[in-house]
């Protein structure tokens, strides 16, 4: 128990001595300086090699009557291709931003009420009757217990 308050009071004491007069240990490295790769890295963040980067514009968004060099790919000649441009060219598959998200909300909305509002309808109109209604002689009076026992159809009834 008393080993439990020593092992909890150790980082209030770590808290109270300043970080100079502690020792530290002598097999911590500490790092002072970066390692090449640490330094390339933080040279060019997007590890690309120093490439310019456009900005990430789709080609099928730009105006198709201007003039470009490459008119498939409404590019001019020079102009550099994003990292992406597989998803941002021109033969990508199209931006689908025709409803906002609102709208496409309200649309779903609109359509499961719809279903469910048919369901209910039916459900109210149809008849849940068997095609071919099938009786029985005394109603199964013994089979199903006896008197007192909901009987099955007698022959003749109706429905």
């Amino acid at each position: 128990m008393l080993s439990r308050r020593i092992v909890a009071a150790r980082p209030l004491a770590r808290g109270l001595v300043p970080a100079a007069a502690r020792l530290r240990p002598q097999f911590t490295q500490i790092r002072t300086a970066l390692t090449e790769a640490e330094h390339a890295e933080l040279a060019d963040p997007n590890q690309n090699g120093g490439y310019i980067n456009p900005p990430a514009e789709k080609r099928g968004n730009r105006d198709p009557y201007g003039d470009y060099w490459d008119k498939q790919d409404r590019r001019n000649y020079g102009e550099p291709c994003h990292e992406d441009h597989d998803i941002l060219g021109v033969l990508a598959l199209h931006d689908y931003n025709h409803f906002t998200p609102g709208w496409g909300g309200v649309l779903f909305g609109t359509f499961v009420a719809t279903v469910f509002g048919l369901c209910g309808v039916v459900s109210l109109y149809y008849p849940d009757k068997l095609s071919a209604p099938k009786t029985y002689p005394d109603g199964l009076e013994v089979e199903l217990g006896g008197k007192g026992a909901l009987l099955a159809r007698k022959t003749g009834e109706g429905w």
